[in-house]
């Protein structure tokens, strides 16, 4: 493999895409700077002060939502200090002075005409009907898409930013409402990002205690049969966060489990609960376990029995799932087919599955592990990028990411929404998937959009950091005769070579 093919497929296949002059400061030595982002995991976290953790965030909308009912409930005269709530409970930098949304965020632009409408919960709220500003959901998470949109152009490769894009779409939740909005982004913030060079066990627990994900699954509302809450509200057991526990967190789809194990995995998380921001001003919008949720009793899962317990009890389940066999062979086949091609070289899965069952889940050394294999490397680059890898491609080549408001509505027109996907499945990752002749048509318009953005730009000199020497003819001659240089680069965007990795 020549020395700009290694560079460009570390940067394409394991990065997020080259930006002017990546090329040549890797490429003495591609692997190595794999490596190097590996052996700095403080870089996986994403530190913000602005924005709000999962606690903050909760309390926030708890507020609000108080705020709602006293305007409900009194109308007119309490509106203002509704909206007044509102604005005082936003983040530092929505309330700096002079500090809009729009310049905490570096200048947000308008959606094109012709875009696709906001994702659910996007659309302005506006005043609700209740004389109310937006809920604060809406502002934090436009909030959270920009601070990644910053992070994914600024780091160097975007080996550890494509880890945490893998293992926040493993564990997906989607905006189903306005409490799940304002936490997506706290989640991979708090759940994912601090594992993503740690161990799988220690990322499951973090994911499965997270409200956004109990919120999501619904695993707040889950009462064991014969608890006391059952036996005294008649609530019901809710199997949402057990199964997909199972079937897309652990062990997968033919992982060996029955219903059985469905519902006494589901037994075994009762009580796995959010302290009320409302009930308790301390520990309001934590994890919390509720004794009086909690299914009592021994549970028998994959055939092992657990003693009655508390917390402790799911806990310990979750600890033996993550160590499963199913479970590294799970992993490690979807790991494959996400940086490799849809159809991965089954040696390379038998190496990763190793290397997740010897290493006790590390996910470094699953990391390391897939680098260091040549089939990752030979393969041939036939993977098509998905919308959000293609859009995050574009603008670190182009330099333009504090273009929030568009992306935002690029990314639903695309069909990739950021953490919005349609089922806890998470988004596809197939190439089919994205190929059709809706979505390319779709992708060519948002190509035409980045060029006229960045139309400044010399669409040769993108050409060169983007294919280096590698580049075709064809490609040379498609930009030569563009009519204009907003035309040329929205055609390079969309050539085969870059749209592939």
């Amino acid at each position: 493999m020549s020395d700009d093919l290694a560079a460009l497929t570390a940067l394409r296949r394991f990065g997020l895409g080259p930006r002017r002059g990546d090329l040549a400061r890797i490429r003495s030595d591609p692997r190595g700077a794999l490596i190097e982002e590996l052996a700095q995991p403080a870089t996986a976290r994403l530190e913000d002060t602005s924005l709000p953790g999962s606690q903050q965030a909760l309390a926030r909308n708890a507020a609000y939502q108080r705020a709602v009912t006293r305007a409900r409930q009194q109308k007119a005269p309490v509106a203002e200090a509704a909206r007044a709530t509102s604005v005082a409970l936003r983040a530092p930098a929505e309330r700096a002075p002079g500090g809009s949304m729009e310049a905490a965020s570096g200048g947000m632009a308008t959606p094109p005409a012709g875009m696709a409408t906001p994702p659910v919960g996007m659309a302005a709220p506006s005043m609700g009907g209740n004389g109310l500003g937006p809920s604060p959901d809406v502002p934090v998470y436009e909030q959270e898409v920009a601070a990644r949109l910053i992070r994914l152009h600024d780091v160097p490769v975007g080996f550890t930013e494509r880890l945490v894009l893998f293992w926040a779409n493993h564990f997906a939740i989607a905006l189903k409402d306005g409490t799940v909005r304002i936490l997506a982004g706290a989640f991979e913030r708090e759940a994912i990002r601090p594992h993503v060079l740690g161990r799988f066990a220690d990322m499951l627990k973090a994911v499965e205690q997270h409200p956004a994900m109990l919120f999501y699954l619904d695993n707040n509302q889950s009462a064991g049969p014969a608890s006391n809450v059952a036996l005294k509200n008649r609530r019901g057991l809710n199997e949402n966060l057990a199964r997909e526990t199972l079937e897309l967190h652990t062990l997968g789809v033919a992982g060996g489990y029955s219903q059985a194990d469905v519902t006494s995995l589901a037994r075994i998380l009762t009580g796995w609960t959010v302290a009320s921001a409302d009930e308790d001003a301390f520990n309001g919008g934590r994890f919390t376990f509720a004794p009086v949720r909690h299914e009592p009793g021994e549970q028998t899962l994959l055939g092992h029995v657990y003693p009655e317990g508390g917390v402790e009890q799911g806990e310990a389940a979750l600890l033996a799932l993550a160590a499963h066999p199913a479970t590294a062979r799970h992993i490690a086949r979807k790991f494959a087919a996400h940086f490799v091609g849809d159809d991965p070289p089954p040696a390379l899965v038998d190496r990763l599955a190793a290397s997740f069952r010897t290493s006790g889940g590390d996910l470094k050394e699953l990391a390391r592990s897939l680098i260091e294999s040549p089939q990752a490397w030979e393969a041939p680059a036939d993977k098509l990028r998905s919308p959000q890898e293609f859009l995050f491609a574009a603008v670190r080549l182009t330099g333009k990411p504090d273009q929030v408001k568009m992306a935002l509505g690029q990314l639903v027109a695309m069909g990739q929404p950021m953490w919005n996907p349609g089922s806890p499945k998470g988004f596809p990752d197939r190439s089919d998937e994205w190929l059709s002749p809706t979505g390319i048509k779709t992708r060519l318009d948002v190509a035409d959009q980045i060029g006229r953005i960045a139309g400044a730009a010399d669409p040769l000199e993108l050409a060169e950091a983007a294919f280096g020497a590698s580049v075709s003819q064809e490609t040379l001659r498609a930009i030569r005769r563009a009519e204009s240089r907003p035309q040329a680069v929205a055609l390079l965007l969309m050539v085969p070579e870059f749209q592939r990795r």
